[in-house]
């Protein structure tokens, strides 16, 4: 028979399969024999005690053979000679998944991206970090695999509504990922890893008769009776198809501009904004661990780098971390010179020897246009730019601030909440550098009042252990300005088709139309515009 058993074991014994089985044994008050195998359906970390604990759900086979987890299989066919295309602007997750799903669904997907193949890319970065030359087209926000690829690759999302989390996570396992993503409570696959993933996404769509364009930037519409006809491309080209599906991600300012200026309706979002913090590692572990130096010695290397997230209200707004990066490297995500903008990434293994997360406020359109005046932004209350050129204001003042190549601004955790400037520096992983600077004068008083009062109570939720320092640290670097947590505007959608109310066959889609925020979350809508074009089809 088969059975589910809960399982509470000791980090050493959760890597250790005989362990598993001896528990699995114990749990049932049977022999060792008798359990010819298992599978894990889940398994977390709990922390919260004196023992760090690894809880594991496991499906055990007794006494009938062992069968390993089913493998999910996709139908993808053939449609080069399909009747109807799908011009997918952007190659993110949102499009990507489209293109899958569209696939299956026996549709062809024309993909163009402005930016460049997952490889190509690599060149562009390095450029980037180590001589502050940035290629507006292709960058750590722009290009194959969109925004995720080459920052982090989490996959942990609270969209549970929005579509079908496990089959996105078996897509990426059919593609090359791990199977632990399919049990994790935070599965992440990794940016060394994920690039891989997405050629061989790319490659199915190919194979499967799906086209690919790169280097293709949209600069116009040509839209006639209140349908889309096609789009023009930079280079002077032209792609008609049946339907669009506007994937760009959340960073495609021209593609906000080139919308309004078309009057096509789109309006301000409220986004969130602040700061990328990062402390030592090790530090992390002792507060979330205990002593971990100790704990090293007793067998605790079976931990991974420990990770946290934090949330709190401030004067009525939320301050939380996001998108916190175990052993991870602070990067630079601008689209464009004379902006700066951080964002964090980890490799598979997590091994560095920084912990770095974002520390944002979310901001109302209210909180802007309160401060317009102080802030002098040349932009109309009712604009439906208003958010994304804040946005653009305060990453204009945070590059200022570093002196240019992408420098960035820094000071001091407890400096900061005490208004200090930063007289040295610790060591930081942001590869173009840091310097010191007074981050009030850079973010707005509604924001960084609000994220000195959540870091002193961040602190009293991570104190320190042991004799060691705790989160509220001056051991800890704030670096400005982490402003790309999700779109500033929104693209909005018939309820219907989830079509353009003023375009019958554009789809607005993923984290540029506002409708997510992560890989899964923009997979997963994608996946559902798929099904919403097959429908409008046919309708």
């Amino acid at each position: 028979m088969q059975q589910k058993i809960l399982l509470k074991l000791l980090p050493g014994e959760a890597l250790d399969p005989l362990a598993i089985l001896r528990a699995i044994a114990k749990s049932s008050g049977i022999p060792i024999n008798d359990v010819t195998g298992y599978n894990i359906l889940k398994k977390s970390i709990d922390a919260r005690g004196k023992t760090v604990w690894i809880n594991i759900t496991a499906n055990a086979f007794i006494k009938e053979p062992f069968v390993q987890r089913a493998i999910a299989e996709f139908n993808f066919k053939d449609v080069s000679c399909s009747p109807k295309k799908i011009v997918i602007v952007g190659a993110g997750p949102a499009g990507l998944f489209a293109a899958l799903q569209l696939i299956e669904l026996g549709i062809k997907p024309v993909i163009i991206e402005r930016g460049k193949d997952v490889k190509e890319r690599r060149r562009d970065l390095a450029l980037l970090n180590k001589k502050g030359i940035i290629n507006p087209e292709s960058n750590y926000c722009f290009g194959e695999g969109g925004a995720g690829t080459y920052s982090d690759g989490k996959l942990y999302t609270r969209s549970t509504k929005r579509g079908n989390i496990d089959r996105i996570l078996n897509l990426f396992v059919h593609f090359g990922a791990g199977e632990n993503i399919l049990y994790e409570a935070h599965p992440h696959i990794g940016t060394n890893k994920l690039p891989q993933i997405i050629t061989a996404m790319r490659k199915r769509i190919l194979d499967c008769g799906g086209e690919f364009y790169f280097n293709k930037k949209i600069i116009d519409f040509k839209i006639e009776n209140k349908a889309l006809k096609s789009v023009q491309t930079e280079d002077g080209n032209s792609y008609q198809g049946d339907a669009f599906i506007l994937a760009t991600g959340h960073s495609a300012r021209d593609i906000f501009t080139l919308l309004n200026a078309r009057k096509l309706l789109i309006v301000a979002k409220p986004f969130a904004l602040g700061v990328r913090v990062e402390h030592p590692q090790e530090l992390i572990n002792n507060i979330q661990y205990g002593n971990y130096n100790v704990l090293m010695n007793e067998g605790g290397k079976a931990l991974p780098p420990a990770s946290y997230s934090l949330v709190e209200q401030a004067d009525g707004r939320g301050v939380f971390s996001f998108c916190m990066c175990p052993g991870g490297i602070i990067a630079p995500a601008a689209t464009n010179d004379g902006e700066l903008v951080v964002n964090g990434w980890s490799p598979s293994k997590r091994n560095n020897p920084y912990a770095n997360s974002g520390l944002v406020v979310q901001v109302e359109i209210e909180d802007v246009i309160n401060t317009m005046g102080n802030l002098q932004l040349a932009t109309d209350k009712d604009s439906p730019l208003l958010m994304m050129e804040f946005q653009r204001l305060i990453e204009q003042k945070a590059f200022a601030a570093g002196g240019g190549n992408f420098v960035g601004p820094a000071q001091r955790l407890v400096d900061f909440t005490e208004n200090k400037y930063s007289s040295t520096l610790p060591k930081c992983s942001y590869l173009p550098g840091i310097q010191s600077a007074q981050l009030n004068d850079i973010l707005p008083h509604f924001i960084y009042s609000r994220l000195q009062k959540a870091l002193k109570s961040f602190g009293k939720k991570m104190p320190g252990k042991h004799g060691h320092s705790g989160y509220f640290t001056n051991e800890a670097v704030l670096v400005a300005t982490e402003s790309r947590t999700s779109s500033p505007v929104r693209i909005p959608r018939d309820h219907e088709y989830l079509n353009h109310p003023q375009v019958k066959n554009l789809f607005p889609c993923g984290e540029g139309a506002g409708y997510a925020g992560g890989i899964v979350s923009a997979a997963m809508d994608g996946e559902r515009i798929a099904m919403a074009i097959k429908i409008f089809l046919h309708a």
